[in-house]
């Protein structure tokens, strides 16, 4: 309704699947899952009754780094909203028939991931980007992994991961400050300062995977180490694969799917942690132009490395600038940025200086972080589909490298 005010609210937790030793993988998502069961003296339903008779929205999410809890509400509803977030953070039941319970249900969500094609060749270029690490386990952990967690564990595991040294309050939208405030204090300043979290540093490993499936189309995947997001090459970083393949005017669409019809879908992207990165490509293709396919990449991507010409350097600009300026049109992306960026530089960034960071990359930065893309010769691959789909994992790398 027009000239309605909304709010977006965000309890962020600095910590999720990164910071899991192996035997506890997947339990930060399941324990996201099991704070909504009850907490505060309301069980599931209320939760939900209680939030949604109040016009609002509530969610969650967990990541490799951060695990966040949201909710999305008309002005007015602060006071709710943090009530509500606070209980399910710092007062949540556990309890163990419900654990069972929501366990089966963490396990059909693992099952669902494998049986999607284009979900799984992700965890699996994944595993082979960070292999041996908790970057390089899926965020919903295994099987044997979600069935070996028990109450008091899984408590246990809340009081560390969402201590409060560990958790930012941000909101956005129409939202008094010195209400805000006042609430943060009331209701997480009393508790408990929780265990000291640290997450292993980041090494990029690289290799193939390749999993037969008989379905009709390959799904496949390469990616090769990148910055992280507090390195100052994140900006080019972003540009590169914008021009690579972020569009419908970049270089793999257009040669790939339009000019060769290589590829029914194809794209580049870029993911960042703390300390370390990602340039990918992701592509569904059939079979028998997976290997050309492969080759076609690894050739965009050195020539890419080579030249870059204005109109594509101003184009990635724009792209970047409108993907920034149209996500702070949302209460919940401001809210939920800002908590990130003062987990990683302190405070929140100021739009301005984004966008004059984007202004001021040029050729020579993109070229810098090609050497800095290819220097170590690792890539990491992943190619799921029929079997004459599976040497376009290796492919890559061989153009790539040779």
């Amino acid at each position: 309704m027009p000239g309605l005010e909304t709010l977006a609210l965000s309890v962020v937790v600095d910590g999720g699947a990164r910071y899991e030793p192996p035997e506890r993988s997947g339990w930060s998502h399941l324990l996201e899952h099991m704070v909504f069961k009850g907490a505060g003296g309301r069980d599931a339903r209320e939760i939900a009754e209680t939030v949604e008779a109040a016009g609002a929205q509530i969610n969650a999410a967990t990541g490799y780094e951060r695990t966040s809890f949201q909710i999305r509400a008309l002005a007015g509803a602060l006071p709710l909203a943090m009530e509500i977030l606070a209980s399910l953070v710092l007062d949540p039941a556990i309890d163990a028939g419900e654990l069972e319970r929501e366990k089966d249900v963490v396990i059909q969500e693992i099952a669902e991931a494998f049986d999607t094609p284009d979900d799984h060749v992700f965890e699996l270029a994944q595993s082979r980007a960070f292999e041996g690490q908790a970057l390089g386990r899926p965020i919903l952990g295994s099987v044997e992994s979600v069935q070996s967690a028990d109450r008091g564990a899984l408590d246990a595991w809340r009081k560390t991961l969402y201590a409060p040294r560990r958790i930012a309050i941000s909101a956005a939208g129409a939202v008094d400050e010195a209400e805000l405030l006042s609430l943060a204090d009331s209701l997480f300043g009393q508790a408990e300062a929780g265990a000291p979290l640290a997450a292993e540093a980041a090494s990029f490993t690289g290799g193939v995977a390749g999993l037969s499936r008989r379905i009709e189309q390959a799904n496949l995947v390469w990616v090769l180490p990148a910055p992280g997001v507090k390195d100052e090459a994140w900006f080019a970083l972003r540009l590169f694969a914008e021009i690579l393949g972020g569009g419908m005017a970049s270089r793999l669409f257009q040669e790939a799917r339009e000019k060769r019809g290589l590829a029914y879908s194809i794209d580049a992207w870029s993911d960042t942690y703390a300390d370390a990165g990602m340039l990918g490509v992701y592509a569904g293709a059939q079979p028998d132009k997976a290997e050309d396919l492969a080759a076609l990449v690894a050739r965009e991507i050195l020539a890419l490395a080579e030249a870059v010409t204005d109109a594509e350097l101003a184009r990635a600009k724009a792209q970047a600038k409108s993907a920034l300026f149209m996500a702070r049109e949302q209460p919940l992306s401001r809210a939920e940025h800002a908590a990130s960026q003062t987990f990683l530089f302190g405070a929140p960034l100021d739009p301005a200086r984004l966008r004059e960071s984007i202004d001021a990359v040029e050729r020579a930065d993109l070229a810098r972080l090609a050497q800095r893309l290819l220097e170590p010769r690792l890539a990491a691959a992943a190619v799921l589909g029929p079997k004459a789909a599976l040497k376009a994992g290796r492919a890559f790398e061989q153009s790539l490298f040779r």
